[in-house]
């Protein structure tokens, strides 16, 4: 099996949860030509009226400044690793299981198929771990 790791740093802000807030806070990227690599938004439960957005990609001056204004802050304690694959069944799981048998601890994944390729977005807890986890993915 092989994989195509990219490595990518998680910008993160919260946004009102009502229409239109997460264009809201997109708009400025857009302005700006930011070509995103992922992009994860969602209600927060526990805050009433309140959503969370990771997104990753961004780079150049005119992106990253164009996500400050928008409230997108760099995390510290988030990396996260675009994985592609070819598709089969169990692709998923053979892929977290190397990962799991190195000892690495997923914070978050989020999956998908298009044709006959599976793309996950892997969360984990900072670069030193995503680092790690991409070494064994490319090494599989």
């Amino acid at each position: 099996m092989a994989y195509t790791v990219s490595k990518f740093d998680v910008w993160t802000t919260e946004i009102t949860d009502r229409v239109g807030g997460l264009a809201t806070t997109l708009e400025p990227l857009a302005r700006a030509g930011a070509d995103l690599a992922f992009l994860v938004a969602r209600r927060q439960p526990h805050k009433p009226g309140r959503g969370v957005v990771f997104l990753g990609g961004l780079s150049g001056a005119k992106a990253t400044k164009a996500a400050a204004g928008s409230g997108l802050a760099k995390s510290n304690e988030i990396a996260a690793l675009r994985v592609e694959e070819t598709n089969k069944p169990g692709s998923c799981h053979k892929m977290l299981r190397l990962l799991s048998d190195a000892g690495i601890n997923l914070r978050g994944l989020s999956a998908t198929v298009t044709g006959k390729k599976c793309v996950y977005i892997v969360a984990i807890d900072g670069a030193a771990d995503a680092d790690k986890a991409a070494k064994v993915l490319r090494s599989a």
